[in-house]
């Protein structure tokens, strides 16, 4: 695996996270890959093997781009031989704004988009191995959709208070640092990301206790649980059962087994 992550330039730093690079190699086996939630919506483009996903018992072919939205449950993605990704790290509040599309709460969302254009140009970069030109032209066709965004002054101060907090702020504290009412609050979050205050800060909580037990699997849970503002030990294991599908123990075995994996916000689980 070969990863790579790429910072935004500061004017687009209140809307995408980072820009980022993938290569996956599955060789000639049938296989699939889990990604779990976090606080983030993502933009992804794909080249090389084909990418499906599991309808029912069916595989739905995916295309290039598509959107990841906020999840609540594990994705589970099919493909074989090498998958390359380029994908743009979004906050939930920002993506269908840069987009110019209405917000909805799909985990993975295919939609017609003028972005599609982008897929020729990123690909040459890709067989040329220009990995730095195609996340350049991907920033750069960003900086220009960054100016058709409306002002989003009140939603980028309950960001930034989200993510300094790792979610733990209760509605009303976030609120009072965006300078508005809990019910303004709420209301242009759920317009701008379909989901709430609660909803997201929920997975951004999640998100750290997933890095903390991906990349020290011997962290002490209790600790943790007050570190982050849980109830105790077992609500911390009750919401990481509800958006992971597993026990904090069983992932931590499982981040202690070597699977693959590259940075501490990019955690995939490869399966053949």
């Amino acid at each position: 695996m070969r990863h790579q992550e790429v910072e935004p330039p500061k004017e687009l730093q209140d809307t995408i996270k980072c820009f980022w690079h993938t290569r996956l190699n599955f060789g000639d086996v049938a296989s699939r890959f889990e990604v779990l939630p976090d606080g983030y919506a993502e933009i992804i483009f794909h080249f090389g093997s084909a990418c499906s996903i599991a309808i029912g018992e069916e595989l739905q072919p995916l295309p290039s781009p598509f959107i990841v939205g906020l999840l609540t449950q594990p994705v589970h993605f099919h493909t074989r031989n090498q998958l390359e990704i380029i994908g743009i790290r979004c906050f939930p509040w920002t993506v269908f704004d840069l987009l110019g599309l209405p917000p909805d709460k799909d985990g993975v969302r295919i939609v017609e988009h003028p972005i599609a254009q982008l897929h020729a140009l990123l690909h040459k970069c890709i067989q040329a191995d220009q990995i730095a030109e195609a996340l350049a032209q991907v920033s750069q066709y960003f900086v220009q959709a960054r100016t058709l965004m409306p002002n989003g002054s009140l939603l980028g101060k309950a960001g930034v208070a989200m993510r300094e907090a790792n979610g733990t702020l209760p509605v009303s504290q976030v609120a009072a640092a965006a300078h508005a009412t809990v019910r303004t609050l709420e209301r242009k979050f759920k317009h701008s990301s379909g989901y709430t205050v609660k909803d997201v800060s929920g997975l951004m909580r999640f998100e750290q206790v997933r890095n903390h037990l991906w990349l020290t699997p011997n962290t002490n849970l209790a600790g943790l649980a007050q570190e982050l503002g849980y109830t105790d030990q077992a609500h911390l294991s009750r919401e990481f059962k509800r958006y992971s599908g597993t026990t904090p123990a069983a992932f931590a075995r499982k981040s202690r087994s070597g699977q693959p994996a590259a940075g501490a916000d990019f955690v995939v689980f490869i399966q053949a």
